[in-house]
């Protein structure tokens, strides 16, 4: 139960940075996932550099670190492309 819990929230959190980096149109499903779970750890470590906080609960704080180093992932991403 707890893997299907990780697989939504990651897609969720994939999808969210995807429509405010503009690369929605280009990923799917699979892609959200794997974006939204590597990003939640990204975000958790930059947060605990700066002790702002971790990802280790769900809450709100926890839900804009984890999208954000989402959308930092996607930005290191699409910089590489270019």
């Amino acid at each position: 139960m707890h893997i299907l819990l990780w697989l939504l929230f990651g897609a969720f959190v994939g999808w969210i940075a995807s429509i405010i980096t503009g690369s929605n149109r280009r990923m799917g499903l699979l892609a959200n996932i794997v974006v939204g779970l590597l990003g939640s750890f990204i975000g958790g470590w930059v947060a605990s550099l700066f002790g702002i906080g971790s990802f280790s609960n769900f809450s709100l704080n926890g839900l804009l670190i984890a999208i954000g180093g989402a959308v930092l992932l996607l930005w290191i991403i699409n910089s590489f492309r270019k």
